[in-house]
């Protein structure tokens, strides 16, 4: 879907003169308040922006001062995924 904002010509210079994109910056916008406000996910901010990786939408969302939702099972399920790492690291090395 293509939806139409106007803004300011005023502002869309700056943001030109600054050397970004008056539309990239808009949907930008709209993609971290909806992550703020708990619409989007991280996968759907991805998407929408066509980014490659999740630590993108990480940065975007640090630049925005955004926290991310990490929930205790986050932080569960890292710890495991580290784990196996080190035990694969401990067993290649002997």
């Amino acid at each position: 879907m293509q939806v139409t904002i106007d803004i300011p010509d005023s502002y869309a210079a700056e943001l030109t003169a600054a050397g970004k994109d008056p539309a990239r910056t808009a949907l930008e916008a709209l993609a971290v308040e909806g992550y703020r406000t708990g619409q989007l996910t991280s996968g759907q901010i991805k998407r929408i922006l066509g980014y490659g990786t999740r630590m993108q939408v990480h940065a975007l969302l640090k630049e925005h001062n955004v926290p991310l939702d990490y929930a205790i099972a986050d932080l569960e399920q890292d710890r495991k995924t580290m784990q196996k790492i080190n035990e694969r690291r401990i067993s290649t090395a002997a």
